[in-house]
């Protein structure tokens, strides 16, 4: 036990409110900093001589801003072709723009033009375009090589009527992962954390065969495109069982992309799903045509498991059933594994043999 002796005298009183005020705004300064750092992604902007500290974590808000759009009746469920698909595109853009993240071609758009034989005018010549940006690497030489991280960002458009809805919104399918490759995007052109660069592809025509995604591959193998890994989201939008690992990864066997993102991530983020290679998923999502065209370890990660969630092309895969805190603790995590994973020295992701 401490005793105190109180000498009353004025300027000893005053000395010692002063310094209990100093005291108490110092331990205030403290708890506040201590608090901030639990709960946001800090960064080092390189390009700062002062090494400004760059705080970005992905918020639920962030997300649900996107997403409330994207799945918006005005976009009319974002079939390709569409005037609806024509305003996600140029939202997907804005935000590009908004976030420092510039075109990789001419414009942020790839066009190609392609005959839809599951329509009743099969001859009609339809137009699409994926949405590509670029986030330049600030390493000199690992910048040459890219990691290519995409989604698709349309949709059926619509769908069997239920209580007088008929527009198919996308919202796990896949508006989810497109805005998790845009989160991703927005992270690494903010902070500059990243030696590769990265390109974020969008693609259209997704349901009806990959075919945005297989035109963009095609170019970039002609043009000699220097990729290193490619990573497909679909359908992150809600959790799977408590005792499941949070996401699988298709093709788990064909590389050790899971291992490696793990690593870096410092926790089992992605597993094994057995339905993923029963449905041979890794071939029916926009990953394959980059693993067919430029023969890199391309897969991808969801963590729809056919049993989390009831609105598989149905107007009812509406925003109000994403579940937004599991959407930014994913998108979060998967920036701690990016990082580290794409700015080892090394390309430790490797493919297996068949």
């Amino acid at each position: 036990m401490f005793y105190f002796y109180i000498i009353f005298t004025k300027d000893l009183i005053n000395f010692k409110f002063d310094m209990m005020k100093k005291i108490a705004l110092l331990a205030s300064v403290l708890l506040y900093l201590s608090c901030a750092s639990k709960q946001t992604i800090s960064a080092t902007n390189e390009e700062n001589s002062e090494k400004t500290v760059v705080n970005l974590e992905i918020t639920e808000d962030d997300i649900r801003t996107s997403m409330t759009y994207l799945t918006s009746d005005e976009l009319e469920g974002r079939a390709t072709g569409t005037e609806g698909i024509e305003k996600a595109a140029v939202f997907i853009e804005n935000y590009f723009k908004a976030n420092h993240i510039k075109p990789y071609l001419d414009s942020y758009r790839d066009h190609f033009e392609f005959k839809n034989s599951r329509s009743k005018t099969p001859d009609e010549l339809i137009k699409g375009f994926n949405v590509v940006g670029m986030i330049e690497g600030n390493d000199p030489q690992l910048k040459d090589e890219f990691v290519i991280i995409g989604g698709h960002y349309d949709h059926i458009g619509f769908g069997k009527e239920v209580d007088g809805d008929t527009i198919a919104n996308g919202a796990n399918d896949d508006a989810s992962g497109t805005i998790a490759a845009m989160e991703i995007g927005r992270y690494f052109a903010k902070t500059k954390r990243n030696k590769r660069s990265i390109l974020i592809t969008l693609y259209s025509a997704e349901e009806l065969g990959l075919i945005g995604s297989t035109h963009l591959a095609e170019r970039l193998k002609k043009e000699g495109f220097n990729a290193y890994t490619m990573i497909n989201f679909e359908m992150i939008g809600v959790p799977r069982a408590e005792d499941q690992v949070m996401a699988y990864i298709s093709g788990f066997e064909r590389s050790n992309f899971a291992e490696t993102l793990n690593k870096y991530a410092g926790e089992e983020v992605i597993g094994f799903f057995p339905k993923a290679k029963e449905f041979q998923l890794f071939y029916r999502s926009d990953n394959f045509p980059f693993y067919k065209e430029l023969n890199i370890p391309a897969q991808a990660i969801s963590t729809f498991d056919f049993t989390n969630y009831d609105y598989y092309h149905h107007v009812d895969d509406e925003a109000d059933k994403m579940d937004y805190k599991h959407m930014a603790s994913f998108i979060n995590k998967m920036i701690v594994a990016f990082e580290g994973m794409m700015n080892a020295s090394s390309k430790e992701v490797k493919m297996y043999e068949d």
